[in-house]
């Protein structure tokens, strides 16, 4: 049985400085995510693009919304499984490449999580559930390149 969920997002451009967009050179690529209910994150473009890196840019939030979709399904598994996380962490990474009409695309992203479990025996049944995530995931369903993944399993430190 299928549902379909819609997803409401305000994106509101901050970075007029007077001039509008005069010029490329002419504005800040500042911009707020609004979202009813939820605090409202400051987005720019990437600082390559002329952005603020001290705000979160489009690049930075596909690559958490893989990461985090990854991690919730897989901690749903988990729990189904009888695989106790007691700590999830990823360090995750993609690569996006410029094309020559100054456009561009992602063309990998690397998930790298680090799940401590409760107990080795565990410990493998941990690892087969990454391709389980992966394959549920509905971010990672949506993107047009490849989600890889090099889990590490561990146990706690006593």
């Amino acid at each position: 049985m299928s549902s379909d969920h819609r997803y409401h997002v305000t994106i509101t451009w901050t970075g007029n400085k007077g001039r509008g967009t005069e010029s490329y050179t002419s504005y800040d690529r500042s911009h707020e995510i609004s979202i009813q209910h939820k605090a409202v994150i400051s987005g720019s473009s990437d600082p390559a693009f002329r952005g603020d890196a001290t705000r979160h840019n489009p690049e930075d939030l596909l690559l958490a919304s893989l990461s985090s979709c990854h991690m919730l399904w897989y901690l749903h598994l988990c729990s189904a499984a009888g695989v106790i996380v007691l700590d999830y962490v990823d360090g995750a990474e993609a690569t996006m490449v410029e094309t020559d009409d100054g456009g561009g695309r992602f063309v990998e992203a690397n998930l790298n999580p680090v799940v401590t479990v409760a107990d080795s025996s565990m410990v493998e049944r941990a690892y087969d559930l990454h391709k389980k995530a992966n394959e549920l995931c509905f971010i990672a369903n949506s993107v047009n390149f490849p989600v890889r993944h090099q889990p590490v399993v561990q146990l706690p430190v006593p």
